[in-house]
């Protein structure tokens, strides 16, 4: 009785992307946030990453649809957790930039929920 064998193949996270009407203005936002430089940017598609690590991609779509958390009529879609030291001071800069606050805040004290200029939810928190 033969027994096959195969290899499980090895898998990396490599990105998370968003979809959004412009690409190059989700990119700006992120990439000043988090200090990514373009690793490949097209007019439909940009991606932010540094060399040998994951990234954030951020893809044209035609009539996107913001999503609009927390109704739940358009699902937020994706969800991403920044880091940081200090909410306040990151909050001012983040709506300096572009984000916005909505009305809803969980939980304030711990995190807090922005919307970015494609009007995708990201959470800052000092927990993470």
């Amino acid at each position: 009785m033969e027994i096959e064998t195969t290899s499980t193949p090895v898998f990396r996270y490599a990105a998370v992307t968003f979809d959004c009407p412009d690409p190059a203005e989700l990119a700006r936002f992120y990439g000043d946030a988090l200090g990514l430089p373009a690793a490949y940017s097209s007019d439909h598609f940009v991606l932010l990453a540094q060399e040998n690590a994951a990234g954030l991609g951020f893809n044209r779509q035609e009539n996107y649809r913001r999503p609009t958390w927390p109704d739940p009529t358009q699902g937020k879609q994706a969800h991403i957790e920044l880091g940081v030291d200090d909410l306040d001071t990151a909050q001012t800069h983040l709506v300096g930039r572009g984000a916005t606050v909505p009305h809803q805040q969980p939980d304030p004290d711990r995190w807090r929920v922005l919307l970015d200029p494609a009007g995708h939810p990201f959470c800052i928190s000092t927990l993470v």
